[in-house]
C-alpha cells in the first residue's frame, strides 16, 4: 500500500512537471540585444519545447539521442543541407559543425590550411581579429597587413595601405567586429591567396558569394543557434595538409571523412541549428533578411546621429549592421539607462566589458519591433535626462 501511494505521488510530480507547463507568450519575453549568446527565434524555442521530451514520436529527447543513431544523422544531414541551400554553397566546399566556437578556429585554421607555408596575412580591425592574430602566432609567422589600431579601431584601413604577401598561405579578416562595431561592406580581393573570414556576426544576415572565399567560419551563438558550436565552410583543395602536431579531432580532413561526427558533437545545439535553418527558410533566407537588417540598423543610427546626447565613433562607411555601440554624453547615466531599459523589457544593452558604453546587437532573431522600441526609449530617455 505504501509503495502504491509513493508511486502515485511520483506520477503526480511527473505530470505537473511535464504536462502542465504554462504556455509561453510573446508578452512574457523581453527584447534581447545580447551580442552572444544572442536572441533565438521564438518559433524555434517553442518547437524545441514541444519536442523536448519526445523527438519524432520516439519517446526520448534529442539530448538522450546517440550521435551515431539514424535519427540524429537525419537531423545532422538536414541541417547541413539547410545551410548549403540558404547560402548557395558550391559543391566543392565542405561544411563542418565543430565544437569550441569561433575562438577554437583561431588555432584550427593555421593547423589545417598553412599547406606547408610559414606565413599568413591578417587584417586587424578590432578585438576579435587581434585575438585571431595572437593565436595564429603559435603556429606561423603572422604578417599584419593592415591595422586600424591607430584610429582606435573605428574604421577599416584604406585598401591602398595593405601590404599583402603574394606567397602567404591565406589572408584572414573579420568582416564584422562584434565589440568595435566596424564592418566590411565589401569583400577583399586577394588574388590566388585564399581568403579566410570570421563571419560569426554576419553569416546569414544577407546574401554572400561563398565562391570568393577559401574558408568561412562562424560561432553559432549569434545568427545560427546556441553557443558551443562553430560552422566551418572550407574549399576542398585546402583540406588534407595539417601540421604534424594537429590532434585528429582538430583535423578538417578527419572531420570531413566522418561528417563532423568523429567525436561526440554538441547534439542538442546541432538540433537547434537545424530548427533555425528551417525558420530562416520560412523568412525567405538571407535574401529577405538583408533588407530587414539594413533597415533595423538605419533606424538606430538615425536616433544616434540626430542627437548630441548619444554618439557612435565608427566611420559612417564602416558601421556595422549587426552590432551598434554607442555612448551617452554623460557616462554617469549609463547605469540609469540600463536599469530603465530593463524595466521596459529591453536587456543586454551594456557594452563589452573592456570597452564600456552601450551596445545593441540586432541579429536576425531580433525583430524590427525591438529596434523600434529601443529607438522610442532612447528618444524618451534623452528628453528626461538630456
Amino acid at each position: 500500500m505504501l509503495f502504491e501511494q509513493h508511486a502515485r505521488y511520483i506520477l503526480r510530480l511527473f505530470r505537473s512537471a511535464t504536462l502542465c507547463q504554462p504556455e509561453v507568450s510573446v508578452m512574457s519575453r523581453v527584447f534581447n540585444f545580447c551580442a552572444g549568446p544572442a536572441a533565438m527565434p521564438e518559433p524555434v524555442l517553442l518547437r524545441a519545447q514541444e519536442e523536448f521530451l519526445s523527438w519524432g514520436k520516439r519517446g526520448s529527447s534529442v539530448l538522450e539521442m546517440s550521435h551515431r543513431s539514424d535519427e540524429f544523422v537525419q537531423i545532422a544531414r538536414h541541417a547541413e543541407q539547410g545551410l548549403r541551400d540558404l547560402m548557395h554553397i558550391p559543391e566543392n566546399y565542405k561544411i563542418l559543425l565543430l565544437q569550441g566556437g569561433a575562438s577554437a578556429q583561431f588555432a584550427f585554421i593555421p593547423m589545417n590550411i598553412l599547406g606547408g607555408k610559414r606565413t599568413a596575412d591578417y587584417i586587424s580591425t578590432g578585438i576579435w581579429s587581434e585575438k585571431a592574430i595572437e593565436e595564429a602566432r603559435n603556429y606561423c609567422d603572422v604578417n599584419v597587413t593592415a591595422t586600424g589600431a591607430a584610429d582606435g579601431f573605428t574604421r577599416i584601413p584604406d585598401r591602398e595601405q595593405w601590404k599583402l604577401n603574394p606567397n602567404a598561405a591565406y589572408v584572414h579578416y573579420t568582416p564584422n567586429e562584434t565589440v568595435n562595431g566596424v564592418e566590411f561592406h565589401w569583400i577583399p580581393e586577394t588574388g590566388d591567396v585564399p581568403l579566410v573570414a570570421d563571419m560569426s556576426s554576419t553569416i546569414l544576415s544577407r546574401p554572400i558569394d561563398v565562391s570568393k572565399f577559401g574558408l568561412i567560419y562562424a560561432g553559432a551563438q549569434k545568427n545560427i543557434g546556441p553557443s558551443g558550436i562553430a560552422v566551418v565552410i572550407v574549399r576542398e583543395d585546402l583540406i588534407g595538409r595539417p601540421l604534424p602536431q594537429t590532434p585528429r579531432p582538430f583535423d578538417y580532413a578527419v572531420q570531413v571523412k566522418d561528417a563532423s561526427l568523429y567525436n561526440t558533437p554538441p547534439t542538442f545545439g546541432w538540433y537547434l541549428i537545424d530548427l533555425v535553418f528551417d525558420w530562416l527558410r520560412q523568412q525567405g533566407g538571407p535574401e529577405a533578411m538583408g533588407p530587414i537588417n539594413a533597415r533595423k540598423a538605419a533606424k538606430l543610427y538615425q536616433v544616434i546621429d540626430a542627437s548630441d546626447f548619444y554618439s557612435n565613433a565608427v566611420a559612417a562607411e564602416c558601421r556595422s549592421w549587426m552590432n551598434i555601440p554607442f555612448r551617452l554624453a554623460d557616462p554617469r547615466l549609463d547605469p540609469v539607462f540600463l536599469k530603465q531599459a530593463a524595466e521596459n523589457n529591453m536587456v543586454n544593452l551594456n557594452g563589452f566589458r573592456s570597452v564600456g558604453g552601450m551596445r545593441a546587437s540586432i541579429y536576425n532573431a531580433v525583430p524590427e519591433a525591438a529596434v523600434d522600441a529601443l529607438c522610442a526609449f532612447m528618444r524618451d530617455f534623452e528628453k528626461r535626462h538630456g
